[in-house]
């Protein structure tokens, strides 16, 4: 019996995270064929030099006893962490995984480009469901509650072990740990990168930059470079090469979380502990066409769960709240952990396998590529 073809389609290596509890769960049922690409992967120097990296990530995954494909071939069922240009599957199960939740636009935007063609997306909780609904980005797509498939591990005992991954970057796993995740844009990297070492001397701090942070792509080479050359004066930090593109272990590691408006901050909420959230200047931030940056204003968002801070004076003051919250931020936190979660038990990958199948057994949701 022929096996059913999934592909798990890539732009960039962090968007793996995502992806990796799919991939073991397809590929430990003999039924289907995985196939693993990734497309997009560069670095670029100077603002003009660009280097492919893809092969050699491929490579990597091959080792790992992956098959990967350059998706000249056709696939039942595609798995993508973003938009893609659609006619270039056929007539396929087209499932939307979302490579960062969060508080970006981008994924409405994106869904608004590509009508009317036909996606299943698969969200993490009622939040999301809401605000696609309102966002005016549905048309022929299908939206399914299934929980944080990324986040699976962390719930699943035995994974992680947070001495193990102290020690592996040679931090003291008797201090506390703060995990500085910031994203590329709209950013705090250049306003908090002297006070994030200040503030933490008595902690071990783990900075985490967006992906993009080193691809010289869509933000300078600089925000990575601000934060290596202070290393040497401060031995308690470390940052976390771009290979590591996975920041679970380094969540489950973290008592508290230093961001903004990256992913990170919504994913955080999902640990149950507390985190600093940096204000930005939400009136500010907006696309050329108007529309804002982001779908909430970061000042809001999550207000009254985490902490939040506008300036770097503050930074300090903030992280230690955060490490001693009070009860009435543990108790929203809670209400606002049910609204954005669905199901945080570790199996919300197998519920995104069964949909998959269930989906693709009636044959009815196929997307066709308009020409």
């Amino acid at each position: 019996m022929a096996k059913t073809k999934i592909l798990f389609k890539m732009f960039y290596l962090y968007h793996k995270a995502a992806f990796d509890p799919l991939i073991k769960v397809f590929s430990a049922d003999q039924a289907y064929e995985v196939s693993l690409s990734l497309t997009h992967e560069i670095n670029r120097t100077m603002g003009t030099f660009v280097k492919k990296q893809s092969d050699k990530y491929l490579k990597q995954f091959q080792k790992d006893g992956h098959r990967v494909s350059d998706e000249s071939e056709h696939f039942d069922i595609v798995v993508v962490p973003d938009t893609v240009e659609e006619s270039r599957y056929g007539k396929t199960l087209l499932c939307f995984v979302n490579h960062g939740t969060g508080i970006k636009n981008v994924l409405y935007r994106n869904l608004r480009k590509h009508q009317p063609n036909r996606y299943m997306i698969f969200v993490e909780g009622q939040y999301r469901v809401d605000k696609l609904m309102k966002s005016g980005c549905i048309f022929n797509c299908e939206v399914y509650k299934v929980g944080l498939a990324k986040f699976d591990p962390f719930f699943q005992k035995g994974v992680f072990n947070r001495e193990k991954i102290l020690n592996s970057f040679g931090l003291n796993p008797g201090k506390k740990t703060v995990l500085f995740a910031p994203t590329y844009k709209p950013t705090c990297v250049y306003e908090v990168k002297n006070a994030i070492f200040e503030s933490t001397r008595d902690c071990n701090l783990i900075i985490k930059l967006h992906h993009y942070a080193w691809m010289g792509k869509f933000a300078r080479h600089s925000q990575h470079r601000i934060f290596e050359r202070r290393l040497k004066k401060n031995p308690h930090a470390i940052v976390i090469p771009k290979d590591y593109y996975n920041i679970l272990p380094l969540m489950f590691a973290a008592d508290t979380l230093v961001s903004e408006a990256s992913s990170t901050v919504f994913d955080f909420l999902a640990t149950g502990k507390t985190g600093v959230i940096y204000d930005l200047p939400h009136e500010q931030m907006k696309h050329t066409d108007g529309e804002y940056i982001l779908s909430t204003d970061n000042r809001e968002f999550l207000k009254g769960a985490f902490v939040h801070i506008n300036h770097p004076d503050q930074l300090e003051v903030g992280i230690t709240q955060a490490l001693n919250p009070v009860e009435e931020n543990v108790e929203t936190a809670k209400k606002d952990r049910n609204y954005f979660f669905y199901k945080l038990d570790g199996k919300a990958s197998e519920r995104v396998k069964t949909e998959i199948e269930r989906l693709f057994a009636e044959g009815t949701h196929m997307n066709h590529p308009q020409q």
